[in-house]
């Protein structure tokens, strides 16, 4: 495993993350054991850095990685953490509250549950209108001189707010949607990003699951499962979509390597600055994706792959368009 600063000022992280979400819930039922088995095999190959939400599973996925840390040295993980997002009991959405008391509140819960003295990497998982940047910003940072947070990282935000945030204090990363089908960063947030020197964690590589090579139309349909709503996955666009995907799994034969492998390689390609991070709920789908670090793309295999897949080919939105519409990255 190789690893690398994110950032001008984040911790030393492995270029190849894991992210914990799909281990509670959100993509149909899942298996503890086999989350812990996963993080346990992350672990083993050398990835440090491992990424979840107060909110997964409304507390679920905190417990289960802070059992499968137990008798892991601490300084063997980067432990990054969303917060702020409001939840009801069905599992619905209800805002953000990113003001200063409720975050330091969230801390405690989170701390809490994973068994840990602190978090290396705290980040509001959306901006809260109500709130400036600014403050929530400044929270963190009274909690980084508390020695309850290590770093402050950013997630789906904008460039304007990330240079307002920056200039509030260090940031070391930027956690958004990145893959062959979701290319919008590169317009005016990665710039910003690289002007100054925050890092990017990637997630939804794998466009959850719509590119891996793997999913099938009809699957995901289960209730519960975010993609039984995900414009990408719904009607006619699911057809266009998985047309994409064989035009690269046509590329990925000519390596010998798999369709998620050749995706998650790709991103790993934009810059050394960008971390994808996985979501693998299991070991096989873990292994697949280590994989991807042997995958070796070339200036003509970079080119096949956007003449496969167009910048702009993908149908529908990441994300449901109510969803959208509040979203400071969409901006």
């Amino acid at each position: 495993m190789n690893y690398a600063q994110l950032g001008k000022t984040g911790p030393s992280v492995s270029t190849l993350g894991l992210g914990c979400m799909g281990m509670s819930g959100m993509y149909g039922p899942s298996d503890r054991q086999k989350g812990i088995a996963t993080i346990h095999a992350a672990l083993d190959a050398g990835i440090n850095l491992i990424d979840t939400g107060d909110f997964y599973g409304m507390g679920h996925n905190e417990m289960l990685i802070g059992e499968a840390l137990k008798g892991v040295a601490r300084d063997k993980v980067i432990l990054s953490v969303k917060t702020g997002a409001l939840r009801d009991r069905d599992g619905g959405f209800n805002g953000m509250d990113n003001r200063p008391a409720a975050l330091k509140n969230f801390i405690a819960y989170s701390l809490q549950r994973l068994g840990v003295d602190h978090i290396d990497i705290y980040r509001p998982a959306r901006l809260d209108p109500n709130v400036p940047i600014e403050e929530t910003v400044g929270a963190i940072a009274d909690m980084i001189k508390a020695g309850y947070v290590r770093h402050i990282g950013l997630s789906e935000v904008g460039a304007d707010t990330i240079r307002r945030a920056a200039a509030a204090h260090p940031i070391a990363d930027l956690q958004i949607e990145y893959s062959l089908i979701s290319r919008g960063i590169e317009d005016n947030i990665l710039p910003t990003c690289r002007d100054l020197g925050i890092g990017v964690t990637a997630y939804g590589v794998l466009s959850r699951g719509l590119i891996s090579g793997h999913w099938q139309k009809g699957q995901g349909s289960e209730k519960g499962d975010y993609r039984s709503q995900s414009p990408r996955f719904l009607g006619e666009n699911v057809d266009r979509n998985l047309a994409l995907v064989e035009a690269l799994r046509k590329i990925a034969d000519t390596k010998g390597v798999s369709v998620a492998q050749i995706s998650i390689a790709w991103v790993a390609a934009q810059g050394d600055d960008i971390v994808p991070v996985v979501g693998a709920r299991k070991v096989e789908q873990l292994k697949e994706a280590l994989g991807s670090r042997d995958v070796h793309l070339s200036l003509a295999d970079l080119a096949a792959i956007e003449a496969a897949v167009p910048r702009d080919a993908a149908a529908g939105g990441r994300y449901p368009e109510a969803m959208l519409a509040h979203m400071d990255s969409e901006k």
